[in-house]
């Protein structure tokens, strides 16, 4: 079965546009409550980001509920894992968060946890929308759910947060710098780094419902490296809009990626003999990370992108640690989806453990050169049949050898098709990358 309003993470769109509307969050919000209020007497987590859509959602979300007879338990902004968190430690029937992630104030949507703090499998959001398309009821007066305020929401997660490292290990005389994107983790990541010894720079804790994800945080991470060098700090993290992403900065102003931090987290658990299982990728994963990965004896495996299949992958294989280059970092031994503090954390401990700065954990690791084009088309061409676009594909692969790849596949969001090349040397990989779009172009 096809789903209708769910995508890949939740559903999600521009503010004003349906289904981003106030009366179809309404319905959404009645809809779970149908779903959720089968599974007993129990209640649902709601969290937001802080786009200013939020307070609207937020009330549409717990008006829906409350006609489904189910109780509301409303955390107010909350980073993403934080609401997976709660979730599943406070028992709830199931958390939804009010987010649009790294996207501009002007989107919003909205995503599900399970009991147990895991994305909710497809059949239980296929039932969701069929009650989405079924006529809206009110329960009795006297079965009409109850919201309140969870008002320790934030000390609890940050306390999860906190209890993630080691306490053997001394922060002390660490200065970091937070930049948490006038979103989410406003007011929490900060209090997570200091409380463990470190000299906390906080930037983006001053949202204004507007100013999320706004040239700054894990998208645009060159306001911390920027801030990183002003004050001579040991390294920066970079957040987005509901904390699942993370980009970091070593003391040089260098951007870290997530294929970057994964190596070293990998490499951290390997050595510590705490990993388990292969390392999950994706398509987009850097070759750079697959060889250095090799090289330590560790097997990379390649999801489609997104985190919800990189969590199937880690899943089927019995991982604990996969992500993408954006920043979405799952370590599983610690936490049941992707999570930026958490991820962030786990890197500053390996740093501590070592005695290595940021730089050289990444060093370890050498970044091939990729381009990537992104070629506009109306219509969604058969890629694989297409003999002289998959002539050029064989041709390029031949000259790259196994030192390089090239990945070449339509947007799943977007009218686009999109050409990556990847390998060794970066004249030739920008050469092969515009001769291949070449290709495309006149196909499309």
């Amino acid at each position: 079965m096809s789903k209708k309003y769910f995508g890949t993470d939740g559903i999600r769109g521009k503010v004003g546009e349906y289904p981003i509307t106030a009366d179809f969050l309404l319905k959404l919000g009645w809809a779970a409550g149908q779903v959720f209020a089968k599974g007993g007497n129990d209640f649902v987590l709601v969290g937001k980001d802080t786009r200013i859509s939020g307070y609207m959602f937020e009330s549409a979300l717990e008006a829906g509920l409350t006609a489904s007879g189910v109780d509301t338990r409303l955390l107010g902004p909350m980073p993403t894992p934080g609401v997976a968190y709660l979730t599943r430690t406070l028992r709830a029937q199931a958390g939804i968060v009010i987010s649009a992630s790294h996207n501009p104030y002007y989107d919003n949507g909205v995503k599900f946890f399970s009991v147990h703090g895991t994305k909710l499998p497809d059949e239980i959001e296929e039932e969701i929308e069929h009650y989405i398309d079924a006529p809206m009821t009110t329960v009795e007066s006297s079965s009409l759910g109850k919201a309140k305020r969870v008002g320790d929401a934030a000390g609890r997660y940050i306390e999860f947060c906190k209890a993630s490292v080691p306490t053997r290990l001394d922060f002390e005389g660490l200065r970091i710098v937070v930049d948490c994107a006038h979103g989410a983790t406003y007011h929490i990541a900060s209090h997570v780094f200091s409380e463990i010894g470190a000299e906390v720079v906080s930037i983006g804790v001053e949202p204004n419902g507007l100013n999320i994800n706004d040239e700054c945080g894990a998208t645009k991470p060159q306001k911390l490296a920027e801030t990183v060098m002003a004050y001579r700090a040991d390294l920066g993290i970079a957040l987005d809009g509901d904390g699942d992403r993370l980009i970091m900065v070593d003391h040089k102003g260098e951007i870290v990626d997530g294929d970057e931090l994964i190596y070293i987290i990998a490499k951290s658990k390997l050595e510590a003999k705490e990993l388990i299982g292969p390392v999950i990728g994706t398509l987009m994963t850097n070759l750079g990370m697959e060889h250095a990965l090799r090289q330590l004896g560790i097997n990379l495996l390649r999801a489609k992108v997104g985190d919800r299949y990189v969590m199937e992958l880690l899943l089927e294989h019995k991982g604990i640690l996969g992500g993408e280059n954006s920043g979405h970092i799952i370590c599983l031994d610690k936490t049941t989806t992707g999570d930026g503090i958490i991820a962030a954390l786990q890197v500053i401990a390996e740093m501590q453990h070592t005695g290595k700065n940021l730089h050289e954990l990444k060093s370890g690791m050498t970044k091939y050169p990729q381009i990537l084009l992104n070629i506009k088309t109306k219509t969604k061409p058969d890629l694989d049949s297409n003999e002289s676009i998959q002539n050029a594909v064989k041709d390029i692969e031949k000259k790259l050898g196994k030192s390089g790849r090239v990945l070449l596949r339509a947007s799943g969001t977007e009218p686009l098709i999109r050409v990556m090349v990847e390998g060794i040397h970066e004249d030739k990989v920008v050469e092969y990358a515009n001769q291949l779009a070449d290709e495309v172009i006149k196909a499309v």
